[in-house]
């Protein structure tokens, strides 16, 4: 297994061929979705691939056969996509069907594709934030969720396994096992689709205290080698010491929102992106955006509430929907934009090696979007001394913004 060091020179090589022969790109207005390879895609606006959704569950025999519920997000295979029904998100009282993704067409051959893992809230479900689920797989990533199983929405109704914290950690290492060994198995339908040296991690909540458990290690569960980069939001990390969290090594991208009561920036998401050493690194607050406006918790509320369920109850099962709904808060389909913004450009640059989504990152780029923008300039984890290659083209269109700060 090749190791972090061994990893971001491969990254660097990547970056390199890739952008000496696009130059002129840097300029250009980014393109609208194509299917054509090779070219740029806003990152938030579906990118080229359809999407196809699938469940199945997942066994660890090492924890008396832990069994989780996985789904998965995909590059769908287009010709073999026609016709198909959409996916179904089962709210237990209510389905709710995508608008996006299909019901488990056949994968894209157009991999391999990285692999990311999202980790739900607490209490929360697999697909609580499947905005930006879908929105990854169709600009080319394959994206699992599993359900935490004694720790979701539907143990409130019927418990189900015992669950202490340590298991989320061992949760997401369990799904990227059972991934790679569907990507080795010919009669898999993820045969031959995954790249196993591309893998992220991100969750909301709970689940971005899992995502950084995944790089520092929590109580007797050590960190996962395999996982490259992060994506914390809103991250609840205040079981990880400060030793712990200054012992990351990869790349993040540290999400949160300026309204958030239940999980204040100050000091979660301050914590998780200050105490790190790893380059670079970014932190994006999204303007007056609550604890839950990073999930789909007003699509499950509206759904449920014409169902005929009370509030009282949806209260209890979804948590506060005020915190992604109110009135007082951004527009919730604004803050999902943002949030796939800055993820899809992240994932695309860090695990879809592809520099010239760096642009996106920029202090500029970011001064025309409702946040406060912070970032750490470098290349991962390596030390080799190409951070240029990186950072060169987005600041050549450097320009200060009343609403981004730098930090040195």
């Amino acid at each position: 297994m090749l190791d972090l060091r061994t990893g971001c020179r491969l990254w660097l090589v990547a970056m390199i061929l890739f952008t000496l022969p696009m130059t002129a790109a840097w300029t250009k207005e980014p393109e609208g979705p194509s299917p054509a390879r090779g070219r740029v895609h806003r990152p938030d606006a579906l990118g080229p691939y359809l999407v196809g959704r699938a469940t199945f569950s997942v066994v660890d025999p090492t924890r008396n056969d832990r069994t989780l519920s996985v789904d998965a997000w995909y590059p769908a295979h287009a010709d073999a996509a026609v016709g198909l029904p959409p996916s179904v998100y089962d709210l237990v009282f209510a389905d709710l069907p995508s608008q996006v993704a299909l019901d488990a067409p056949p994968v894209s051959s157009g991999g391999p594709f990285p692999l990311v893992v999202f980790s739900h809230g607490n209490n929360g479900v697999r697909f609580q934030s499947f905005f930006l689920t879908e929105m990854l797989a169709s600009h080319g990533f394959v994206v699992v969720a599993p359900g935490h199983a004694g720790n979701t929405a539907f143990d409130l109704i019927l418990p189900s396994q015992p669950f202490e914290t340590r298991d989320r950690p061992l949760d997401v290492s369990l799904a990227i096992t059972r991934m790679l060994e569907k990507n080795d198995d010919p009669a898999d339908a993820f045969f031959g689709t995954l790249d196993p040296l591309r893998i992220g991690v991100m969750g909301h909540s709970f689940g971005g205290f899992t995502t950084m458990a995944m790089a520092t290690g929590f109580q007797d569960v050590p960190p996962d080698p395999r996982v490259r980069v992060l994506v914390p939001i809103s991250p609840a990390v205040g079981g990880l010491s400060d030793a712990q969290l200054a012992s990351v090594q990869q790349s993040e991208l540290v999400l949160g929102g300026t309204a958030d009561i239940t999980v204040p920036i100050d000091p979660s998401n301050v914590r998780t992106f200050q105490l790190p050493t790893s380059r670079p690194r970014y932190r994006v607050d999204v303007l007056d955006a609550g604890h839950n406006s990073f999930t789909n918790i007003c699509d499950f509320f509206d759904v449920l509430v014409g169902a005929g369920l009370p509030p009282e109850i949806l209260d209890f099962v979804l948590g506060s929907a005020d915190e992604g709904c109110g009135p007082d808060l951004i527009p919730i389909d604004e803050a999902h934009r943002v949030t796939n913004r800055f993820t899809v450009a992240f994932l695309k640059i860090h695990l879809g090696l592809d520099p010239r989504y760096a642009r996106y990152l920029s202090l500029a780029s970011a001064g025309e979007q409702p946040v406060d923008f912070f970032f750490v300039p470098g290349s991962p984890a390596c030390g080799m001394g190409f951070e240029l290659v990186f950072l060169l083209p987005p600041l050549l269109g450097l320009r200060r913004s009343r609403r981004t700060r730098r930090n040195a």
